[in-house]
């Protein structure tokens, strides 16, 4: 999967954050409904700019109250119209997300089309590659759209969901997160069923995505394995140079050469597992203390490690390794990760040869 440029730090709080996303997509159909609720009646504007200011105006008491933070409140949908305007002198999203640490949605839909099928489309949207181009270069980090389903009908909700990924697909080749917000309606006679179809509906797009397209949990799966591999791979990096430097007795330059061609050997694996878990959309390893909470293999910090000690636990530390990436490995081909996939094959066979070398070694010790 090609790297989408998403904002990494508010890709991560939509991921790792507990919270909800507040709504504040009121659009010019729903708007007079939401200010009647404030208390403001309907008329207030004399024209629709006036309305606008006026919902503008309540947004920003929302938006700016104290009890607004990213704490709770991981994500706001706004309306296009209050995406241009400003809040304390500051654009919208910029406000929402350097103040108030709240991840800035925009709402990309039109409205709905009439009923057919028993669900309502989404309306044309033949300025939405304008309008993504705009909302990028203004901080917005995804987007929200939504279609409605009022009967359980099969030929209706696949159509409704065919649609929302098609739209989701142009929202992503414009560097933007879609949110697809196919809602079964509450007065859907056989909301059950409606509900199954469409479950079935969305998971056949996701089973038809290109090889190497993933959404949020397989990227989430396969990084985290990653991780922990990579952090695997360093531990075993630095014991193996380790025993290479502390080696000693009759076959010292033997095992001094071979420890240091078997480091260098695993140390290679470093960038590519890392490149792996960007590649994909996720996050790496940053620091040696983001090692040792990663990682699953013990260090090794002992004065006068015997020849036979090292060898063991090398092998020892080799097999584990070994049946990691063949955990990893699964968790990549249950995602059609191919990619990654290939390469821990590749790392299988390394690890394998050099547990066969050790373990023909500790026989002879």
């Amino acid at each position: 999967m090609k790297s989408l440029g998403f904002n990494e730090q508010q890709q991560q709080k939509m991921k790792t954050h507990p919270g909800f996303i507040a709504a504040l997509d009121q659009s010019g159909g729903s708007t007079p409904n939401a200010l009647r609720l404030y208390g403001i009646k309907k008329g207030a504007g004399s024209n629709e700019d006036e309305m606008f200011a006026i919902v503008h105006q309540m947004r920003t008491r929302i938006i700016t109250s104290p009890s607004f933070t990213g704490e709770r409140i991981i994500g706001a949908i706004l309306f296009e119209n209050t995406m241009d305007r400003d809040i304390e002198s500051r654009p919208t999203a910029d406000y929402l997300w350097n103040v108030k640490r709240v991840v800035p949605f925009l709402k990309v839909d039109k409205g709905l089309a009439a009923e057919k099928d028993g669900v309502q489309l989404m309306k044309p949207m033949p300025a939405l590659a304008a309008l993504l181009d705009k909302a990028k270069a203004k901080g917005i980090f995804g987007t929200k759209m939504r279609s409605v389903i009022k009967q359980a009908n099969a030929v209706g909700i696949k159509e409704i969901v065919s649609q929302q990924f098609e739209v989701a697909g142009q929202i992503i080749d414009g560097g933007l997160l879609p949110i697809i917000e196919p809602e079964v309606d509450i007065h859907c006679p056989e909301r059950a069923r409606a509900e199954e179809l469409l479950k079935a509906a969305i998971q056949e797009e996701l089973d038809e995505l290109p090889g190497g397209q993933f959404v949020g949990d397989a990227v989430e799966e396969i990084s985290s394995n990653l991780r922990r591999l990579l952090a695997d791979v360093f531990a075993l990096y630095v014991k193996t140079k380790n025993f290479h430097w502390h080696i000693s007795g009759g076959h010292f330059r033997d095992y001094h050469l071979l420890l240091d061609e078997q480091a260098t050997q695993v140390f290679a694996m470093t960038d590519t597992i890392a490149e792996r878990a960007r590649k994909i959309g996720g996050t790496t390893i940053r620091s040696i203390s983001d090692v040792a909470r990663n990682q699953r293999l013990k260090d090794n910090n002992k004065e006068g490690v015997s020849p036979q000690e090292m060898m063991s636990e090398l092998c020892d530390d080799n097999q584990a390794l070994t049946r990691s990436l063949r955990a990893t490995h699964e968790v990549c081909d249950r995602h059609n990760d191919v990619a990654t996939a290939s390469r821990i094959e590749v790392w299988i066979d390394e690890s394998e040869r050099r547990t066969w070398f050790l373990s023909e070694i500790i026989h002879d010790l």
